[in-house]
């Protein structure tokens, strides 16, 4: 276990992730010197993780919730391993049967001990160091001092997979997907981090999957039958077909507490509307009808 002596902590949560913009395919990497960084989009929730001066750890989501009391061994472990102003930005995985499981990471933390679901936390960024906030250093600095940071750390922290080779980048792309691997995130290496989204970043996401925003629900809102979308262009759409019942599972456990009054849409007939809407991921399936089928809710993604 570190020391808990030394410099004060620079920087405290909450503090605004930068994200990725979704691209359409792998950009090319520059000839010598390379300008971007190629690592894995993992399937798991987004936190920034702060290791504060009283050995208090926080977890923090995109949507700013602390989520160390769901994953309290994480927390734990990243108490021990990492000195007091340490801030990375990572991804909290679960794992089953070889592959990631975002669904195991929605289940409490009570059942994912019980049948034994390991959890990880994936970094990928490292935004402050003890004394010092470094999220205006580019990212080959930044990356660099992740490796320092990360060098005596032991599973279940680790620093992701990342390349600067395009080709070894689109085979990870090719063939890592069975394991649960969503896509490819290309970053600039002269890019300082900056809250919220940005061209910096892309991220490539396999081509039949795209982003959505869930508006309302048909049926209990603790176990919905179907879901009404925004889709990028614009249009709403109830997803077909029907959510299975782990699906149903899923989103119920995240907008039962968000859904309103049986409300009757004109276009869509009677939903409970979502308040605020959450982010999901959708899959388009093609046929004489175009229908678009729901994959997950994206609330920490």
């Amino acid at each position: 276990m570190k020391g808990r002596a030394g410099p004060a902590v620079a920087l405290l949560p909450p503090v605004d992730v930068m994200r990725p913009r979704a691209a359409d395919e792998i950009p090319g990497q520059a000839e010598p010197p390379r300008e971007l960084q190629y690592s894995l989009k993992l399937d798991g929730f987004r936190a920034l993780a702060f290791v504060l001066d009283d050995g208090k750890v926080v977890l923090q989501s995109r949507s700013r919730r602390d989520l160390a009391p769901e994953f309290p061994e994480i927390a734990a472990h990243l108490r021990d391993q990492l000195p007091p102003g340490t801030v990375l930005d990572g991804e909290l995985c679960a794992y089953r049967d070889g592959r990631l499981s975002f669904t195991d990471l929605l289940r409490s933390h009570g059942d994912r001990v019980r049948t034994g679901v390991p959890v990880s936390y994936i970094a990928f960024d490292l935004l402050a160091v003890p004394g010092r906030d470094v999220r205006a250093l580019p990212l080959r600095d930044r990356w660099e001092l992740l490796g320092v940071a990360l060098r005596e750390a032991q599973p279940p922290l680790q620093r992701v997979l990342a390349t600067l080779d395009e080709e070894t980048a689109r085979g990870w792309f090719r063939d890592l997907r069975a394991a649960g691997v969503e896509g490819i995130v290309a970053k600039s290496l002269g890019s300082a981090y900056r809250a919220g989204g940005t061209w910096a970043w892309r991220k490539i996401r396999h081509a039949d999957t795209s982003d959505g925003t869930l508006l309302a629900v048909t049926g209990p809102p603790e176990r919905p039958r179907d879901l009404l979308v925004r889709l990028p262009d614009g249009r709403t759409v109830t997803t077909s077909p029907r959510l299975t019942p782990a699906q149903s599972r899923q989103v119920g456990a995240l907008v039962a507490d968000r859904a309103g009054p049986l409300a009757e849409d004109p276009e869509h007939g009677p939903v409970r509307w979502v308040d605020p809407p959450l982010p999901v991921e959708l899959r388009r399936l093609a046929g004489r009808h175009e229908n678009v089928a729901f994959v997950r809710v994206r609330s920490e993604g």
